[in-house]
Parts: C-alpha cells; structure tokens; sequence
C-alpha cells in the first residue's frame, strides 16, 4: 500500500465501490478496503437495481471492483478496525496490523441483522427467511406466508406482505397484541392470526416447511418474514468519536445509524459515511447512490484544499521576486529557450 492514499474507502459493497468509482474516475488515488462479507450474501439474486435486475450479489461487487479497477482504484482484503487524524488527514488500521493514511475517508460498512433468536431462521436467512417484500416478494408470490411477530411492527409487516400473497398467517409469538383497528384491518385483508409462541421452524433438505409452535403443532409455510434489528457497523466511525444513534419507524426503534448530512458528511471533518450504516432503509441502489453524493462531495473538498495549498505556494514568493521569476520565463522564451 502507498503511504498515502487521496481517499481510504472502508466497505466494498454497492457505496463503497460507487464512492470509489467517482473518486477513481475524478483521477483521485483510492484504496477500498473490504473484509469480503457482505451483508446481502445468503440472497441468491439483487432486486431493484436498475439494468443489473436479478444479478447475484457477488457477481454486482466483482463488476463494481473491475470497474474501479479500471480507473486505477486499488484493493486490499482486510477488517478495518480503527481510523484516527494524523497530519491533517487519517491513518487507518486493520486488524492484520497493517496501516495506511489517507487525506480523506469514506466509510460504508453497512449494519448487522439482528435476527430472532428461534431455531431455524438464521440457517434459512435470506432463502426461506425474509424481511423486505420489495426484495423478495415477487419470489414468493401467491405462496403461504408466514409472518413472526416480534414487536408491533408485526401487524404492519403482515399488512405488507399481503400485496403479494393471499395466504399470509400472522404469528404472534412475543409481540404485542393487536390493537382493535389492527384486528380489523388483518380481517378485512384476510390474514389469518395464531397466537402462541414460536418454538422454531421445521425444515426439509434446506427448505422451508413450516412454523413449530411450542405445543407442537405445526402450520406449513414456504417462506417466513421476521423483522431484525438493524445495528450500523460503526466501529470505525465510533473510533474517530461518532456515535450511532437509534432510527425508528414510528415511536418503533428499528435499529441504528451515524447521522450524515445530504452529502454523507459527518460531523467529524474529513470523514464522509453513505449506505446502511447511516440508513437502515437503503436498498443495494439507493445505498449505491449515496455513495456517488458522498465520493462527489469527498473529491470537492478535496479540490478546494488543493486549491488553498497552491494559492499558499504562490504566497511564498514576494511580488518583487514572481516579477524577477515572470520576466526571466519571457527572457527565455525570446531567445527560443
């Protein structure tokens, strides 16, 4: 690695690799470092991106990174652990024990599923297990839904998922219960309600059969929608001393994110942040976007602190001396020098 980089982007996934994108093509140096995990690697396909709809996870990153590559952005495999200001920019640590400056950070790490704690639904994570229709509900359309309430965003959820299926069960196991207009509205949209605890789900050669209550009963499903809370991987943010903080929906606290201005900057100057870890809401696409603001605001400061160092460079030399140096430049060129 070079001593030092324009700009360390900490996170290859779709804001990382974007950011990376603009500052490579804006003739920036840029590092990307990545531990290689993904937050949506258990999903078989990517929805919502436009012209790349249906692609793999994996294969959107190696397309991204080829084309950062392209541009000159370099790469190296590692777990950033820590970031702190050096010199007028940042030194960066990994876990290895390595090290790298940069004038600039971008940090894009994403957060963490917090799933349920039942059996069954981290080995069906992304398959069989689900949260986001718009991710996966046409894969599962018109099949049995099932629908594992653990706090009141349940009944929403429910709600949600019925747009793609006419078979969908709520299962209240610990969340709250309905409301009466809730009660209501799940009977006008026909969606059936159990109530009892969830002992775990039933599973055949890695495939979703059903939902195992604690009195043993089983009601057949082929696919379960829970609701995790999302938590920002803001290690390296939280090292420079910014804090996560809660995001809800509603007085619901669904989980938390770094707070960013319209550009991905955060309150620390030099650090910029875009994609999950400051929004728990953003898709593979708007995560993508944010990371093209944030690169574009990166590579603006970037120009106007290259613009200060040269108008200092000018100052250090007297009028008397720029005209002795203005006049020696004319001189040559007169004599064809």
């Amino acid at each position: 690695m070079e001593t030092e980089y324009d700009v360390v982007v900490v996170g290859g996934g779709a804001a990382g690799l974007s950011g990376a994108l603009a500052l490579s093509r804006a003739r920036r140096s840029v590092l990307v470092v990545d531990g290689g995990a993904p937050r949506n690697a258990a999903a078989a396909h990517a929805h919502n991106y436009l012209g790349r709809e249906g692609t793999p996870p994996r294969e959107l990153l190696a397309i991204g990174r080829r084309e950062v590559a392209g541009y000159g952005g370099e790469f190296t495999d590692g777990e950033v652990t820590s970031a702190a200001p050096v010199d007028g920019g940042f030194e960066v640590r990994l876990a290895d024990g390595r090290s790298v400056r940069s004038r600039r950070l971008l940090v894009t790490t994403g957060l963490v599923d917090e799933l349920p704690d039942v059996p069954g639904v981290r080995e069906l994570w992304g398959s069989a297990v689900l949260h986001c229709p718009y991710c996966h509900g046409w894969e599962v359309r018109d099949q049995a839904i099932g629908v594992l309430a653990t706090s009141a965003v349940g009944v929403h959820q429910a709600l949600m998922w019925r747009q793609w299926s006419a078979d969908v069960t709520l299962f209240l196991h610990t969340g709250p219960q309905p409301t009466e207009d809730e009660w209501e509205q799940l009977a006008a949209r026909g969606i059936s309600v159990v109530v009892g605890e969830v002992a775990g789900l039933e599973s055949a050669a890695g495939k979703l059969t059903g939902v195992r209550l604690d009195d043993r009963t089983v009601f057949a499903r082929d696919a379960v929608v829970v609701a995790p809370r999302f938590t920002a991987r803001a290690g390296v943010l939280e090292s420079l001393g910014l804090e996560a903080v809660e995001q809800r929906m509603g007085e619901l606290v669904m989980g938390s994110g770094v707070p960013v201005d319209g550009t991905g900057a955060t309150a620390v100057p030099g650090v910029w942040a875009a994609g999950n870890v400051t929004d728990i809401k953003a898709q593979v696409i708007s995560s993508a976007a944010a990371g093209l603001t944030a690169g574009a605001a990166v590579n603006a400061d970037l120009i106007m602190e290259d613009t200060r160092r040269a108008v200092a460079g000018r100052r250090v030399f007297s009028p008397a001396v720029e005209r002795e140096l203005c006049d020696q430049v004319l001189g040559d060129r007169r004599h064809g020098i």
